[in-house]
């Protein structure tokens, strides 16, 4: 029996000079007042783990991150937005900007606002969100789309984009225009410009 018992962590094996015929000298059972020290203690007729000690170690504190110095944007697209979201306030807007800056600012939005509507919306929509080669891809959905929906296409092009056709005209809507053909005309334009 002693010698197909399981070794328990943190015994020794006994050496040569402890055996006896090749067996392990037996130990006396624990007193019952004495309390057996070991990993495992019993709780309620079960068996548990003691808590594991707090590592020797500890995580390295988290490097404080730096954070993004913000790159401003050009004075130039400040004065475009605040013309374009504030009208009439976009000189009171820019006031809020350090005086060189304001200054500077103010005289962008002097240009914008000396520009015709059609040549302001172009600005707005290259600047702000107009894909970079939208005139060609205008010009492919014209290009394969029936005449019912090239002039509805036509009709709903800004006009800073209809000058890509000279040779069209903006013509009422027709009985022919559906409201399936209007919804396909709007979805068409913001894929092939945005």
């Amino acid at each position: 029996m002693e010698a197909t018992r399981n070794e328990r962590p943190g015994e020794k094996t006994p050496g040569p000079e402890q055996t006896v015929a090749g067996r392990a000298p037996r130990s006396s059972p624990p007193e019952p007042s004495a309390k057996v020290p070991g990993p495992e203690q019993m709780v309620a007729g079960r068996a548990t783990r003691a808590p594991l000690p707090e590592p020797a170690w500890k995580p390295a504190s988290p490097v404080p991150m730096k954070s993004p110095v913000p790159v401003p944007l050009p004075l130039e697209r400040i004065a475009l937005v605040a013309l374009v979201f504030g009208r009439e306030r976009a000189g009171a807007l820019l006031d809020g900007l350090r005086e060189p800056d304001a200054m500077q600012a103010k005289a962008h939005l002097a240009g914008f606002a000396a520009l015709s509507s059609a040549r302001r919306q172009a600005r707005v929509a290259v600047d702000f969100g107009v894909r970079p080669d939208a005139a060609a891809r205008l010009r492919a959905v014209m290009e394969e789309a029936p005449e019912v929906l090239r002039r509805e296409l036509f009709r709903r092009l800004p006009p800073y984009h209809r000058s890509l056709f000279p040779e069209r005209q903006v013509e009422p809507p027709d009985a022919v225009a559906t409201p399936a053909v209007c919804t396909l005309a709007e979805r068409l334009l913001r894929e092939a410009t945005r």
